[in-house]
């Protein structure tokens, strides 16, 4: 008798030598199918085999089953070994589904024959696709299985499975996805619920008005961020593009020509650090809703994050994977950036506060200066260094810095602040939201002040966008504006890392 599974062995994969030894036999098995094909030149493998159920749906229909129960439907899966055990007159094997839904497989001498049960024992290997047809049963350890009566190898895994019972390394799930899919139930709730998360945000949304659109990736001016961009070069057009950093402009031009509630999922390119919450490409919500502000689109936000978690989770209270428990909702909290750096610092902190005092605060407190200091910059490190850590509800932090925020419009009653909000959940930066600037002068006095900074050496600073002032020019609606990173809000509801939450990270 032979038992194997994915299971066997210590590490994630088997030695250099066993893969080379491994690859050589399950190879000349895969010359064995050609030949024994009438089609061999359709190769060793059938286009398609005929299904009749998933794996899925004949446990959520027969699961009941008791020990030594028979049904007398014949169903037909089809599925990947993962587990094989071979006796004289019986073989089984357990097929998963890519779900992570399994069912075992009955090969009996019995209801085979000889001939087919010894192809089975000879050309089935872990990690196999396999298409089995027969009888639904329960075996007499009470395992949901089909009694085969015909099979076929549908796709041969050349390349032994790394260890089931034995935790893939972080570097091994990123660089390997296929395979993290393949073993880890995680990994596959993750794909899962990132897809339950986009459709909770397009539900909202739709609910509520707004159209999806799309904006160019490929840019011949960078702009609606402050971030170093990737830069490429058009042949056809012999001009240097940029690597959208934000769809912002664009969305706002829709708004101008009418698109009063406007939204884009889309990826974005950052070429900036990589690390638990940045990833230089990653996917990012923008929403402008016309004829409101930060405030309402705080609610909006609010609205959305919390109808994901439920989506995802049943509720607005989350478990993350290290078993803690978040509450994402009620009504999250809304502070004032200097208001709370100056409760925090004890000191009075204000848009008037010169820049030596804050650098010298900062001295003080053993805080690095920013690139490019400016007083917002300054203001903004400083709240980091004392407000950032002790915020364990999602909080939305009010009024910025005016000279860090060029999009956004002045505060309506403070002078030196804009009407800005970063939502902070989990620790992190998830959102942020603005009272959009709509007057085209007082944008380009804006733009010129960033384009200052970029000729100062800022590689974040924004460049004149006449094309966008153009759009201005024509009458931008009053409007409230929101950015959220895909991969962040899966952090939040998940509490995975961002190297978790996208399916396929750039690795070096």
């Amino acid at each position: 008798m032979t038992e194997t599974s994915a299971a066997t062995g210590a590490t994630d994969q088997p030695s250099e030598d066993d893969i080379v030894e491994q690859k050589a036999v399950r190879l000349a098995k895969r010359e064995r199918l050609i030949a024994e094909r009438v089609d061999a030149a359709g190769g060793a493998y059938p286009v398609g085999v005929p299904v009749t159920d998933t794996i899925a749906a004949v446990r959520e229909r027969f699961g009941a089953l008791q020990a030594g129960d028979e049904t007398g439907v014949v169903a037909a899966v089809a599925g990947r070994v993962v587990f094989s055990r071979n006796t004289g007159k019986l073989c089984f094997a357990a097929l998963q589904a890519g779900d992570g839904s399994r069912i075992q497989a009955m090969v009996s001498l019995a209801q085979v024959g000889e001939e087919s049960l010894q192809r089975w024992k000879e050309l089935v290997d872990l990690g196999d696709h396999v298409y089995v047809r027969g009888e639904v049963i329960s075996s007499r350890r009470g395992e949901l299985s089909i009694m085969v009566d015909d099979w076929a190898i549908a796709s041969k895994a050349l390349l032994p499975l790394p260890n089931l019972y034995t935790e893939l390394s972080e570097e091994s799930r990123v660089r390997s996805r296929f395979l993290d899919l393949i073993v880890r139930d995680q990994a596959r709730t993750t794909v899962r619920a990132r897809a339950e998360v986009n459709a909770s945000l397009r539900r909202t949304f739709t609910e509520r008005g707004f159209i999806e659109v799309e904006t160019p990736m490929l840019q011949i001016q960078h702009g609606g961020a402050s971030a170093r961009p990737f830069v490429t070069h058009s042949n056809a057009f012999d001009a240097d593009l940029y690597l959208r950093i934000a769809p912002e402009l664009y969305l706002k031009r829709a708004a101008v020509g009418g698109i009063d509630r406007v939204y884009e999922i889309n990826r974005n390119f950052r070429n900036e650090g990589a690390d638990s919450t940045h990833s230089p490409e990653f996917a990012m919500l923008e929403a402008y809703q016309a004829y409101s502000d930060y405030n309402g689109i705080a609610d909006l936000t609010q609205t959305l994050v919390q109808n994901a978690a439920i989506a995802v989770a049943g509720s607005t209270t989350v478990t993350w994977a290290d078993g803690t428990v978040y509450d994402l909702g009620g009504e999250w909290d809304r502070i004032s950036m200097y208001d709370s750096l100056s409760s925090a610092a004890g000191v009075a902190i204000t848009p008037q506060t010169p820049v030596d005092e804050l650098r010298a605060l900062a001295e003080r407190e053993g805080v690095d200066e920013p690139p490019h200091a400016t007083h917002g910059k300054w203001v903004e490190e400083l709240w980091e260094h004392f407000v950032k850590g002790g915020l364990t509800r999602p909080t939305f932090v009010m009024d910025f810095p005016v000279d860090t925020s060029p999009l956004v419009r002045d505060h309506r009653s403070i002078a030196g602040v804009v009407e800005k909000w970063d939502l902070y959940v989990r620790g992190f930066e998830l959102a942020t939201g603005y009272s959009e600037l709509i007057d085209p002068v007082i944008q380009r006095e804006r733009f010129v002040a960033q384009a200052k900074l970029a000729a100062a050496g800022d590689v974040e600073a924004m460049h004149i966008d006449e094309e966008f002032l153009r759009a201005m020019e024509h009458g931008m609606p009053p409007m409230g504006g929101m950015g959220m990173g895909i991969d962040r809000l899966l952090m939040a509801i998940t509490g995975l890392g961002i190297r978790e939450t996208i399916l396929f990270p750039l690795v070096k």
